[in-house]
């Protein structure tokens, strides 16, 4: 047997790659390719986040994509299983990074910065199952703006806040609402309800899924899953059912039981300062105060807030219903103490903005306008009248693109006119300089405006102002 499995194994060798059977041509579950027409919708976005994030002076970052095993372990509660390991690299046990906030507190903790207010935007990875949760992917970008240092209470919270808004508006997703709350509120009301300390971070994430699941349901997992007593669970849900604004801060500061609880109390405080600012800001419509939210991550020490967009129901539906979140984030005062030899920390308040499903939104509404999405830049295609024209196409398109203008031209020798034209209509392109025997002679260049179809003659050494001229109109 031994001898015809040789045999059968070195006839497989000589056959090669003829012997192959065929692979599977997909993605990764959990990734995705993107067309130019998403990328354009992409970058559109990005533009418009990178313009606000440095219209209030922050500057960028990079980390890499993978971080020590240890730097990421221990820092995302129950989330910690969905962490990609790599196999041994030479030593060094790796991990993909699961966010961009846990390498910025290394990053700062690492070159001893204490004081900073930077963005990062780039890919991270979770070992999510996608076949059981939709729209989420293992690998996903996101847009992080943070800002680190010792600054006077909630300032730096309030324009976070306003980041958020006006990210959201600029992009006009539709109607959205920013949910806040702090999590030395929590821990306060955690503590007053009964739950037991070693629980807190528990419960804070059942807590966490009242926005996806109903009270009840919330409440059989804290009791039967994690072993609360049905007397805290209830005292949990008379508080984490409120939500307004101002009205609710004072009435929770006149609480017997959480105005007597010292962390609940400098919460409530601090969300009262919060709240006079976002109004300084002209936003306070926007932001609710809402004693639900709770933001699973371990390593948040005060106000968390969570943006998300709402659907007007019909007429009998008086609750906006809300349609998942679009940005997230909060203030962690230890986690770059954590990384610090000297346990030194930096305090840090930030936002992430959740740009995958920014992205499925915009997409939507992109197909459901039928606006046509240009998915190149080109501003003049250099095309010919007539046969024999090649090196005339080639000196000029060289002499555009010398003068920085975005020009193409058809990999041809002799194109017809009309081809070139068409070419024109379906990829956007606004203007066309032609070149012609009679025009060469003459010195000049005919610019033809596609959509109009009118055309001009252009003296040769006029050209490249012509076009900028009629480029910076459009």
């Amino acid at each position: 047997i031994a001898k015809e499995v040789a045999k059968l194994l070195e006839m497989k060798a000589q056959l090669g790659d003829e012997g192959k059977s065929k692979f599977v041509l997909k993605t990764p579950k959990g990734t995705r390719d993107y067309s130019p027409k998403q990328m354009a919708i992409r970058e559109r976005v990005f533009t418009a986040i990178i313009t606000c994030f440095k219209r209030h002076g922050a500057e960028v970052i990079d980390t890499p994509v993978f971080e020590l095993k240890e730097t990421l372990t221990g820092k995302y509660g129950e989330d910690s299983k969905l962490i990609y390991d790599l196999k041994d690299q030479g030593g060094e046990l790796l991990s993909l990074r699961y966010d961009l906030t846990v390498p910025f507190a290394r990053y700062l903790a690492m070159n001893k910065i204490t004081n900073i207010k930077r963005y990062h935007i780039a890919k991270v990875y979770r070992r999510d199952n996608p076949a059981m949760t939709r729209g989420r992917y293992r690998e996903f970008y996101q847009c992080d703006f943070d800002i680190a240092g010792q600054f006077d209470p909630m300032i730096p919270d309030a324009e976070c806040l306003k980041i958020v808004h006006e990210i959201l508006s600029e992009l006009q997703l539709g109607d959205f609402l920013v949910k806040v709350n702090d999590r030395r509120i929590l821990d306060g009301m955690f503590a007053v309800c009964g739950v037991p300390d070693n629980k807190f971070r528990t419960i804070c994430s059942s807590v966490d899924k009242l926005d996806k699941m109903p009270w009840e349901d919330v409440r059989s997992e804290m009791v039967g899953e994690k072993g609360l007593s049905p007397e805290a669970a209830d005292r949990i849900g008379q508080y984490v059912q409120l939500h307004g604004g101002l009205d609710l801060i004072d009435q929770l500061l006149q609480d017997p039981k959480l105005s007597q609880n010292k962390l609940a109390k400098e919460g409530l405080g601090d969300m009262k300062l919060l709240f006079e600012y976002v109004t300084l800001f002209g936003i306070a419509g926007k932001i609710c105060f809402d004693l639900s939210l709770a933001r699973g991550l371990d390593y948040y020490t005060g106000v968390i807030y969570e943006a998300v967009l709402v659907q007007q129901e019909n007429n009998h539906m008086e609750e906006p219903v809300s349609v998942g979140s679009v940005a997230g984030g909060g203030r962690y005062d230890g986690l770059v103490g954590m990384f610090d030899p000297k346990g030194r920390k930096v305090p840090c308040v930030g936002v992430s903005i959740g740009i995958e499903r920014i992205f499925s939104i915009m997409e939507q509404k992109v197909e459901a306008s039928a606006e046509k999405i240009r998915t190149t830049e080109t501003e003049v295609l250099v095309a010919s009248a007539q046969k024999k024209l090649l090196e005339e196409r080639l000196k000029l398109i060289s002499e555009l693109w010398d003068a920085g203008i975005k020009a193409e031209m058809l990999y041809k020798k002799n194109p017809k006119l009309l081809n070139q034209l068409q070419y024109c209509e379906d990829t956007g392109i606004p203007l066309v300089a032609i070149v012609g025997e009679q025009e060469l002679k003459g010195g000049v260049v005919k610019l033809r405006v596609v959509a109009t179809r009118e055309e001009v003659d252009v003296r040769r050494e006029h050209l490249v102002e012509e076009i900028k001229m009629r480029t910076s109109r459009s």
